[in-house]
């Protein structure tokens, strides 16, 4: 790392290098959340569906991850799709989510105007651009959700909108939403640059990363380590990987058996499956016995979708604090900036 482990982070090292200040709006986090779940947005219950397709690329992709966790234990089928085509079991009773933060992701785009030719059930949400365009064109029901900085740091601004407008639709209690929100606000506590102190866990995971890291997850919470990873990817300009705790047992741990500077990181569930649980305290001791190190993260108590976003903030925050120690703006994307240029 560039800045010292030693040295302790402060709000001017903090402005040097998060120059568009995106770790301000991740202190707003809860805020966010909270005014959006609150909002005067317009509520709708799509009755008669047997399947949900959620459509986005990026950050606005990473919400769709989410809702398939927390969905994954109900009797509602959910496909995510990144990319252009939908599958092909979508119908007239089908719901197509379409989230883009820009309004202009070519790959939405095309997965909406297939739902639309199909006859599927469709509603977008979206800052404007031409998704907004498309929607008024076409008659589709539409939310406008204004962009904070950027769509990564959108998150929570767009997540509890779609869950204000669709939390009936999906099945997913207030009441649960409302403790995520709850939980949200003590994580801030911990984490924010309100607390750039030696017990702030985002940080002293950030001061621990110095290669590259590699994920593990468990059924459930496979959303918070993929956002982890593509935002350390994008904030870090780091690169990473991410593994299932159980797939792993049968295939990967063998990499281990050669030194690597690659470095584990373990995110737990507090209700892991009983034989999940078995396989960490497998897989760590095999990790003691080789002095392979390695960093532990456990999720708090309540919902799935409590554990999912406390997880997703705790871990943001950390890929933020991670670039100012190597001295980089979190902010710019400028290889995605080239490649969308080119298309």
């Amino acid at each position: 790392m560039s800045i010292s482990n030693n040295l302790m982070l402060n709000k001017k090292i903090i402005d040097e290098y998060d120059k568009e200040k995106m770790y301000s709006i991740f202190d707003k986090w809860p805020e966010i959340a909270k005014k959006a779940f609150e909002s005067n947005c317009i509520p709708i219950n799509f009755d008669n569906i047997n399947h949900i397709v959620f459509a986005g690329m990026g950050g606005s992709g990473a919400i769709g991850d989410m809702f398939s966790s927390i969905l994954s234990k109900s009797k509602i089928h959910l496909n995510v799709v990144k990319g252009y085509s939908l599958p092909k079991t979508v119908d007239s009773k089908t719901l197509v989510i379409v989230v883009s933060v820009s309004g202009n992701t070519a790959e939405t785009m095309s997965v909406l105007d297939g739902a639309n030719k199909i006859g599927s059930k469709i509603i977008a949400f979206t800052s404007g651009g031409k998704m907004q365009e498309y929607c008024i064109e076409n008659q589709i029901e539409y939310r406008i959700i204004e962009q904070l900085h950027s769509p990564r740091a959108s998150f929570t601004l767009f997540l509890y909108t779609i869950l204000k407008v669709l939390h009936l639709t999906l099945d997913i209690k207030k009441s649960d939403i409302l403790e995520s929100i709850k939980e949200l606000d003590k994580t801030k506590k911990e984490i924010s640059s309100l607390n750039l102190t030696s017990q702030n866990p985002a940080l002293n995971l950030a001061k621990w990363i110095k290669n590259i890291p590699v994920i593990y997850y468990p059924y459930g919470l496979e959303s918070a380590a993929i956002r982890f990873k593509n935002s350390l990817q994008e904030n870090a300009k780091s690169h990473a990987m991410t593994e299932d705790i159980i797939e792993i047992c049968h295939n990967g741990v063998v990499s281990w058996e050669r030194k690597s500077e690659i470095h584990p990181i373990i995110i737990e569930g507090k209700n892991d499956h009983v034989k999940t649980k078995e396989r960490w305290k497998i897989l760590k001791e095999y990790f003691n016995l080789n002095e392979i190190n390695y960093w532990e993260i456990s999720s708090t108590e309540g919902s799935i979708l409590t554990k999912l976003i406390n997880l997703i903030y705790l871990l943001d925050y950390a890929t933020i604090y991670l670039s100012i120690l190597n001295e980089i703006d979190p902010s710019p994307v400028k290889s995605i900036e080239f490649i969308k240029k080119k298309l």
